[in-house]
């Protein structure tokens, strides 16, 4: 009979499933969403019809503005007691929270606050103190004195064309001219008008390049219309040489001429590139 007796209370042992009482404040999870907030946080914030755009570069429209007032004002009206009674809030619950935000791409509310209040990168000045000093020191001049060196530069240019080739035709004058402006941008002569018409005119009378600004005689012109047409022409010409712009009317290695009466001994030792008019142009070897 006994032994019968611990026969069924082993099949009973076997038979009854093992119940294991756990202390439920051994568990902290987080508070279950309520379904119409779970509901309203699968829309999306712009909008279900609109296409998201990257962060910074919305622009605020009256659907947008209202779409957002409406998903406010709905989330605001959600009764979150339908989860049932409200535990104290405590540091577990919250971390839970958190921890359960950050699932899956994390919390996107966040998020978007984050991304929208991130500074936008600020303008960066180009022109720096280092920079503005160095650009005064590369021959930085104001316009009063760029205007002033233009018009001396412009009359320079007038008296060579007026004394070297008043007699001559248009083409003639621009190829004189032509010849001070590739002086002016060769390395072997002044980088100015000025500088080359003038060149070796304080070192005595004929020893300068050009003979009127050298020969003692008063600079002074006496004739209105061919100084009137050799002013015209300085100004074009300037404007030509001040941009750059080629003159076209010899050879930009053209930086020597003579008249055709004369045959200076210079001239068997370069090369003959063209001749306009009254003179004879030359280029260096």
């Amino acid at each position: 009979m006994a032994a019968l007796a611990a026969t069924v209370f082993v099949a009973g042992v076997i038979a009854s499933p093992l119940v294991v009482h756990a202390n439920e404040s051994d568990f902290v999870l987080p508070l279950a969403i309520p379904a119409p907030v779970a509901q309203l946080r699968t829309q999306p914030a712009l909008g279900a019809t609109m296409v998201p755009l990257a962060p910074g570069q919305q622009h605020l429209t009256d659907a947008l503005l209202s779409n957002y007032v409406a998903r406010q004002q709905q989330l605001r009206a959600v009764d979150v007691t339908e989860a049932g009674p409200q535990a104290p809030l405590s540091t577990e619950m919250l971390m839970g929270y958190i921890a359960r935000g950050s699932l899956n791409g994390g919390n996107t509310a966040l998020s978007a606050i984050d991304s929208f209040m991130k500074p936008v990168a600020g303008h960066q000045p180009t022109v720096t103190p280092d920079l503005l000093a160095a650009y005064i020191a590369s021959g930085y001049q104001p316009t009063a004195k760029r205007a002033e060196v233009a018009n001396a530069e412009r009359d320079c240019l007038a008296q060579a064309i007026y004394h070297e080739a008043r007699g001559e035709s248009a083409a003639g004058q621009l190829a004189v001219a032509n010849v001070i402006v590739n002086r002016a941008r060769s390395d072997k002569y002044p980088s100015s008008l000025c500088g080359v018409i003038y060149q070796g005119a304080n070192q005595g009378r004929y020893r300068c390049q050009f003979t009127f600004a050298c020969d003692g005689r008063g600079d002074a012109p006496g004739e209105r219309q061919a100084w009137a047409r050799s002013m015209a022409l300085a100004k074009d010409v300037y404007a030509e040489y001040a941009t750059g712009a080629e003159i076209g009317a010899i050879p930009d290695s053209a930086l020597f001429y003579h008249t055709t009466n004369v045959r200076p001994s210079w001239s068997y030792t370069f090369s003959r590139v063209a001749e306009v008019g009254a003179h004879i142009f030359y280029s260096p070897n």
